[in-house]
């Protein structure tokens, strides 16, 4: 039996109480489904508004006079030019150029930065972070006692207007306000992994169960799991870590290398850099179009019309908004494929045939909606 201990978010009741399937999940117990199915979820989702438990994930303040130059010292994409209110995607990579974690940095302040981390990698992370920080830099791990809700739908802000907020006022696409929601003080932030018009919420993780039950109080909302999560994020092509991340590969092969800006930047350093710039990238990650429902999972052969094996499934599932299964891969750098060439993915003891196609697979999101 395993020794280490399996965590509950603070909504723990709250998703039993719901009827939801709670499954392990980077060491935390988190709902997979509720009662309707995630069919039912993902399309209530695409379609209204979903309300996603996300209090696993790890939070930290980095704060402090240069805390600027030292975090564009250790994140892959810049920091430095960075303006107060903007959230960036950004890469925690290791000395050999492979990403420990994909990330969101938040800049609070002039020196004060807020950085949003995957929940498996918390404490990696945290000790990468702090073990490259120069004295003087204050570093605080505030997951804890912080709280996140994930409010994703085309009519996410039709429902922050019910709860009293401007729509005027709420954050532009990557962009972060202060905003008070039911009483709570929130940081509020136009961002998510489902490819709709959303906002996340962070607060008082003691607000946790008010929140949830006020923002599900609107009728147009309903709680979302794990499941309807992933598909949701596949269909846009969302990588994700543990998957299309992992310390197996590089900002370069899962296609990132543009956002890093390293011939913009060329004088700029940060940890793995000079591995990036030193070894081509290996890999490529394609996207994939199967043909019916049957999904090829993880870990799945891809091979070429000859049989050989030319790469591997990162993430694949039934897409309920292409009524198709679609598959995520890595196949070799050397591998001559393009769009419209037809690989076969296997399943146990049969295959599957696929068509290479264009990421995202799902192009009618609300995720840039004006508001």
């Amino acid at each position: 039996m395993s020794d280490i201990e399996i965590k509950n978010t603070p909504l723990a009741e709250c998703h039993k109480t719901a009827g939801a399937r709670i499954v392990p999940f980077s060491g935390w117990n988190m709902p997979v489904q509720y009662s309707e199915g995630i069919l039912a979820e993902h399309k209530h989702t695409r379609e209204k508004v979903g309300l996603f438990d996300i209090c696993h994930m790890g939070e930290f303040r980095v704060s402090g006079s240069g805390a600027i130059e030292a975090l564009d010292a250790i994140f892959a994409r810049p920091v430095f030019n960075q303006r107060v209110g903007l959230c960036r995607y950004n890469f925690l990579l290791n000395k050999d150029g492979k990403v420990m974690d994909d990330l969101i940095v938040y800049r609070l302040d002039e020196e004060d930065f807020f950085i949003v981390v995957n929940a498996g990698t918390r404490p990696a992370d945290s000790e990468m972070i702090q073990s490259q920080l120069p004295e003087g830099i204050v570093f605080e791990d505030v997951s804890d006692l912080t709280a996140k809700l994930d409010l994703q739908g085309p009519l996410a802000a039709d429902i922050l207007a019910k709860a009293g907020l401007n729509t005027d006022d709420l954050p532009n696409y990557f962009n972060w306000t202060e905003a008070v929601i039911n009483d709570i003080p929130v940081l509020l932030s136009r961002t998510g992994y489902t490819g709709e018009l959303g906002f996340e919420l962070y607060f008082d993780v003691d607000k946790a169960v008010d929140m949830w039950n006020y923002l599900l109080s609107f009728e147009e909302v309903k709680p979302i799991g794990l499941g309807a999560r992933d598909t949701l994020r596949l269909e846009c092509g969302y990588a994700l870590y543990g998957h299309e991340l992992t310390e197996d590969y590089s900002p370069l092969d899962a296609g990132y290398g543009p956002m890093l800006k390293l011939e913009d930047f060329p004088e700029r350093k940060f940890t793995g850099r000079e591995a990036l710039e030193a070894v081509p990238a290996a890999n490529k990650l394609i996207a994939i179009n199967l043909e019916g429902r049957r999904a090829a999972r993880a870990g799945a052969d891809i091979l070429d019309s000859d049989g050989e094996k030319i790469g591997v499934v990162t993430s694949g599932a039934f897409a309920p908004s292409l009524g198709a299964a679609i598959a995520m891969a890595y196949v070799g750098s050397g591998e001559n494929m393009n769009v419209g060439d037809t690989v076969q993915l296997s399943a146990g003891r049969a295959t599957i045939a696929g068509k290479i196609t264009e990421l995202p697979f799902y192009k009618e999101g609300s995720v840039r909606k004006k508001i």
